[in-house]
């Protein structure tokens, strides 16, 4: 797909270092059209990689989107969930963490299955769960994964680990996925201190909460250990987004965006450009948050936006029709 969008500068705040990390040699950021890569540094990147910027390819619905033949998953992040159900349902309805997407999708004809895993489990518990649910729900057909935040790291890992025989994967999608860890996870652990930690888990086990997750987000533990050993399976087609946003002053990104952006680069406030890109990458969402890709931007806040007289940017039903439509294309 060719995209040629008008260049713009992108400015984001810089502040000083809280922590220092290994520095990482951050690739050339274009600004409307793809700039091509001297050298994929990982043997995961495929070659002709590029950083296509996407400023508002998705602000609004085309008439007409393509239907893959084969279901989609949606995956969720960490401590996601398919619905959410704070009080009782005949009062008020569940938050969702697709907001509107699996509808939208179902809407054009796409078999959609919204798989549920451990919110804060290990990868691998994650995974085998992932596997289980996609088993039980697709019932023995083919299927095209699309996972957000950390869910595509569970993908991976039963994709090429756990390999199992009743799901047949042709695709996978990552959006905003920390293949390579987060400075955020890293940071958060220093501040912590490796004493506080234990305290910390024992409490969130006594809520209830699982504690697998949060050291496996950690840059170290991704470059290190999960990488090395999850390779990607020939035959399966691995595609990948990420984002930048500028926080303001309200947003709850700003301090982790801040933190990632003197560390990493650009970030989406939680996930950083770098860190999201795997397999074919297929841009870089401009002004949008690790939240808006699932649909949960504040809707008064585009209201606000626009009575401001700027122009709403991005619409995450039109993003994920776009994959679909993409995803027909390319026969799956």
């Amino acid at each position: 797909m060719s995209l040629r969008l008008p260049a713009r500068k992108l400015c984001l705040p810089s502040s000083r270092p809280l922590l220092t990390l290994p520095s990482t040699r951050l690739a050339p950021f274009s600004h409307g059209t793809v700039k091509r890569e001297e050298k994929a540094e990982d043997p995961r990147l495929k070659d002709e990689v590029g950083d296509l910027v996407i400023e508002d390819q998705y602000a609004i619905l085309r008439e007409k989107y393509d239907t893959p033949k084969n279901p989609i998953i949606l995956a969720h992040g960490l401590m996601g969930f398919e619905e959410l159900n704070i009080i009782p349902k005949a009062v008020l309805p569940g938050i969702q963490y697709w907001r509107g997407i699996r509808e939208a999708l179902a809407a054009k004809g796409i078999e959609v299955i919204t798989a549920t895993v451990p919110a804060s489990g290990s990868i691998e518990a994650r995974a085998q769960k992932l596997s289980e649910d996609i088993h039980k729900k697709a019932k023995g057909k083919s299927v095209n994964i699309i996972a957000h935040s950390m869910s595509g790291l569970d993908s991976r890992y039963m994709i090429s680990q756990l390999k199992p025989a009743n799901v047949k994967v042709l695709s996978l999608t990552t959006i905003a996925t920390p293949h390579r860890g987060s400075s955020f996870a890293d940071v958060m652990f220093s501040w912590i201190g490796p004493t506080n930690i234990p305290k910390l888990y024992t409490m969130l086990e006594f809520f209830g909460f699982e504690t697998g997750a949060f050291s496996q987000l950690t840059q170290s533990y991704m470059s290190q250990t999960f990488n090395p050993k999850t390779p990607d399976r020939e035959g399966i087609s691995y595609y990948s987004y990420g984002a930048t946003v500028n926080p303001r002053f309200w947003s709850m990104f700003r301090q982790s965006h801040r933190i990632i952006q003197k560390l990493e680069g650009e970030n989406d406030g939680l996930v950083s450009v770098e860190s999201a890109k795997w397999g074919t990458y297929k841009g870089t969402l401009k002004d949008v948050s690790h939240l808006d890709m699932i649909n949960w931007t504040n809707r008064l806040r585009w209201f606000l936006w626009e009575l401001t007289g700027n122009k709403r940017n991005f619409n995450a039903i039109a993003f994920y029709l776009d994959i679909a439509d993409m995803l027909a294309k390319e026969g799956h």
